[in-house]
């Protein structure tokens, strides 16, 4: 059973291309990926300073 969550990790990884994420991206439009970035960005950013207090 704990084996399952790791199992279902590796099949998204599997399933999920991140060529089609940044054709996605592009379809949608430069300005929209820019946003996108800066969102992970902040978010990663974010995460860092929970840990670093």
């Amino acid at each position: 059973m704990k084996r399952l969550p790791v199992l279902l990790f590796a099949l998204a990884i599997m399933c999920l291309n991140s060529c089609a994420v940044v054709g996605g991206i592009f379809k949608a439009g430069a300005a929209v990926g820019i946003i996108a970035v800066i969102v992970v960005i902040l978010i990663i950013i974010w995460l860092v300073s929970l840990f670093r207090k």
